[in-house]
């Protein structure tokens, strides 16, 4: 009887380390209460304590542990990082959906749409949505909506444009078939491996941007315990290092973890791929 196995491309260190490094911050997202030594608000503590014992990554400046911030920023930076991709996935992908399907006109006012969002750099463009709405981390996430949902629209208009010709898209159509239901039925199936990918590999971005919003006083107000903004007040005292440290080395770790996933995920769903790091193993 054959044993079931993982495929190659999840067996590959990059890969366990990703899965790894995701794991643990759910844990820590799960457990953040049992895990922080103390309140992420507190400051009943001497302020800039070199980490130790007592504070294992040291205090702020008004005497708040460190490790104890970036526990419970792990509980706003990632899931709010989910939740962009996906409301960026769901904008971007309907309206790519919809211009690679119907094409013509229909394509051509919603492509236009989409390279005028691609002329402006996404930091910039979000850091003036952000700015114009007010600094908050509701509407740091409006912000980053806005600038990331158009590489989902090119993405998948591309490749429904690819399956729509198709003989089995021509049969639904025959047999009276809806365009919403052929678009949800018979295309979306098709392209969620594409999709799953660059939603993976744009959680890592996600966290960037948000952080960066942050850092710049766009994104999450004092004294929410956000990693973008624990390493914008680090900044600021440089020299007591560990302020800005370890909420940057959190950032760094989740970043680096999704884009493992992803370039995983994305070899996993490529036979050619598959095929040759499975060869390889041989």
């Amino acid at each position: 009887m054959p044993r079931w196995r993982l495929p190659a491309a999840w067996r590959r260190p990059l890969a366990v380390v990703g899965i790894v490094i995701v794991v643990f911050w759910v844990l820590v997202i799960i457990f953040a209460p049992l895990l922080a030594p103390y309140s992420p608000l507190a400051q009943d503590s001497p302020r800039f304590l070199p980490p130790s014992p007592e504070h294992w990554f040291g205090t702020d400046g008004v005497g708040r542990d460190v490790l104890s911030r970036v526990i419970y920023g792990a509980r706003i930076s990632i899931p709010i990082a989910v939740m962009l991709v996906a409301l960026s996935l769901v904008v971007g992908a309907t309206i790519g959906a919809i211009a690679g399907y119907f094409g013509g006109t229909v394509d051509a006012v919603l492509m236009r749409i989409v390279d005028l969002f691609f002329a402006f750099p996404a930091i910039i463009l979000a850091m003036a949505v952000s700015a114009a709405l007010g600094p908050s981390l509701v509407n740091a996430v409006l912000a980053i909506v806005v600038v990331s949902w158009p590489a989902y629209a090119r993405v998948t208009r591309s490749l429904v444009i690819g399956l729509r010709d198709s003989n089995f898209i021509a049969a639904s159509r025959l047999i009276g078939a809806s365009s919403i239901r052929t678009l949800g039925r018979d295309i979306a199936p098709n392209i969620l491996g594409p999709i799953a990918i660059i939603s993976t590999l744009e959680l890592g971005n996600a966290i960037l941007l948000l952080s960066g919003l942050s850092y710049l006083g766009l994104g999450a107000v004092p004294p929410t315990p956000e990693w973008g903004a624990m390493v914008s007040e680090g900044s600021r005292v440089f020299y007591n290092y560990w302020v800005a440290l370890f909420p940057g080395l959190a950032i760094l770790s989740v970043v680096l973890a999704f884009n493992f996933i992803g370039d995983s995920l994305r070899d996993a769903l490529d036979p050619r791929t598959s095929r040759a790091v499975s060869a390889m193993e041989l």
